[in-house]
């Protein structure tokens, strides 16, 4: 199937649609609403494009391809249109891109740097919308939500936590938190998936405010340490001070597609920590020392095979970690099954 875009030939598949034809080839549509995960919406009409034979103009997000079509993404009356909508949508809020957290990550601020609008050309902001800081770990900056509808499609269907939706109509219209509830005394279990969903400055993680933006830290690729699924994230961390600020979710993992639980996305404390263990300890004389590896292994190694002895293979038994991976955790059974000579062993991810 081929679809022309601005004149040229791409080749396009059968299920998707133009703006992911267009996204797909690298070739950007400003789109605030739409998501990968969360599928067609077509609400904020930031993606309109020209259609050959059809009349008006049609948001890429949910239009299917079809072979032979042609389609303007850039045309003066596509970038009008286009122009209005991002403008209204900087319009209604309080979008302070130079002290804002999203700054350099903000698909909003993507879309006006595109379209060329440096200012909000109309004053419809009112400052009566509340900061929600009643959660443990995420800020609810209203004044910044588009109401493009991402985190209430991504609670109710992508996590299904069926916490956030729409509330009031008209210019009243807000998210809300089990009708209307602050986002801390909500059933929110704080997965932080309308966080990653998030394209403007909305719904921030709370500890990673004045931390650090996105040129100022490295992202590494890495796999939670929480238990066994082997969900992949990106850790976000500040060089200079050789600290994490913020996780997320990778999107394209066929573990976890982005998702993250509580623990994978807001339980990194414990890699600064100022207890935790750097090396083994061995106790001696009722006290704690340290020691080396080699130490270690050995003594663990001699009591092993000293209770084997003496009071045979089931006096032993070996309690696997979830905090480690599933290879690792297979290699563990296999030593307490076959090295020890027990079925004794067992694990609990419930940490």
């Amino acid at each position: 199937m081929i679809v022309y875009l601005n004149g040229k030939a791409y080749k396009a598949k059968p299920d998707e649609t133009v703006l992911q034809l267009a996204l797909r080839n690298g070739i950007y549509i400003p789109h605030l609403c739409y998501h990968e995960k969360t599928g067609k919406a077509a609400k904020c009409r930031a993606c309109v494009v020209e259609v050959e034979g059809m009349p008006g103009l049609k948001t890429s997000c949910n239009l299917p391809v079809s072979d032979g079509m042609y389609v303007t993404i850039n045309s003066e009356k596509v970038l009008q249109a286009q122009r209005v909508v991002v403008d209204l949508a900087l319009s209604s809020g309080q979008h302070d891109c130079l002290s804002c957290e999203q700054n350099g990550d903000c698909e909003l601020q993507d879309a006006a740097y595109y379209l060329g609008i440096e200012r909000p050309s109309f004053q419809l902001y009112d400052d009566k919308y509340e900061m929600d800081d009643s959660s443990e770990f995420i800020r609810v900056d209203r004044s910044k939500c588009i109401n493009c509808g991402r985190c209430v499609e991504g609670c109710n269907y992508t996590v299904v936590n069926e916490v956030l939706n729409f509330g009031n109509r008209g210019f009243e219209t807000k998210i809300v938190f089990d009708g209307d509830l602050p986002m801390g005394t909500s059933a929110c279990v704080q997965c932080g998936e309308c966080v990653q969903l998030c394209p403007v400055g909305c719904l921030i993680d709370k500890r990673a405010i004045g931390s650090g933006r996105v040129w100022e830290l490295e992202k590494v690729e890495t796999v939670c340490p929480y238990c066994g699924v082997g969900c992949r994230f990106e850790v976000h961390i500040d060089r200079k001070r050789e600290k994490i600020v913020r996780v997320t979710g990778v999107e394209d993992s066929p573990t976890n597609n982005g998702m993250l639980c509580v623990k994978g996305r807001y339980g990194f404390d414990f890699v600064n920590s100022e207890e935790r263990l750097t090396s083994p300890l061995i106790k001696e004389n009722g006290k704690f020392k340290e020691a080396s590896w080699d130490e270690a292994i050995s003594l663990v190694a001699s009591k092993l095979s000293s209770l084997k002895k003496e009071f045979g293979s089931d006096s032993i038994a070996g309690l696997a970690s979830a905090k480690v991976t599933n290879e690792e955790n297979f290699v563990f059974q296999k030593l307490i099954r076959k090295e020890v000579g027990t079925n004794n062993i067992d694990h609990c991810a419930r940490l």
